[in-house]
């Protein structure tokens, strides 16, 4: 896993566009000085307007107490700032098991695991895939495809800056590795990574 000391400064290669690029940009350092990552920021029309906040320690785990610290410290720059100008709901969470590759570092730690890959320009003539991931080299995060097209390679090299979105595919090994680094990091007491969600009235 990524060192804690620098994870928190990472960037993301896979960052937002809209409103929720403009969101990201008023959370982003505030989620950073609190000592998280911001790992995604996505608009819904789920109960009529949603803002769903994905963030992580620097270790990767994630809390109620995290989730409510973090909701109670953007809030008041989201009602300042106004990006999103209607009554919405705010949904502070942790990535979740099948959780989005956002930074370097994710394609790095979560090799072995499968994962569904879009890009934003075509790749070997192919936007989307779903392979096993293969790590990091240089620019560019290695593939071995489960649906290679016949008579073509069954591995690809996707450069990181063409990655639209990225996230794990639920697997019963992704879901005994995600758990046994939390019972690690938490002494084999678990972690509690429920979703916090505070309703906002007119932004």
């Amino acid at each position: 896993m990524a060192d804690p000391a620098t994870a928190t400064i990472e960037p993301r290669i896979v960052v937002e566009t809209g409103v929720d690029a403009r969101v990201a940009a008023i959370i982003e350092p505030i989620v950073a000085d609190l000592g998280y990552r911001l790992v995604r920021v996505k608009t819904s029309r789920r109960n009529g307007m949603t803002l769903q906040v994905m963030a992580e320690r620097p270790d990767g785990t994630m809390t109620v107490d995290d989730c409510e610290q973090i909701s109670r410290n953007i809030s008041p720059a989201l009602d300042v700032e106004d990006p999103i100008t209607e009554a919405y709901h705010l949904e502070v969470s942790s990535p979740g098991i099948d959780r989005p590759l956002v930074r370097r570092s994710d394609f790095e730690r979560w090799s072995g695991h499968i994962a569904k890959i879009e890009t934003s320009l075509p790749v070997d003539g192919r936007r989307r895939f779903r392979g096993t991931l293969l790590g990091v080299e240089g620019e560019a995060t290695g593939l071995r495809l489960e649906d290679a097209p016949a008579g073509a390679p069954d591995r690809v090299q996707i450069p990181l800056a063409a990655i639209g979105d990225a996230k794990l595919v639920l697997t019963d090994a992704l879901i005994d590795d995600t758990l046994r680094d939390h019972a690690a990091l938490s002494g084999g007491e678990g972690s509690d990574i429920e979703d916090i969600t505070d309703e906002s009235s007119d932004a």
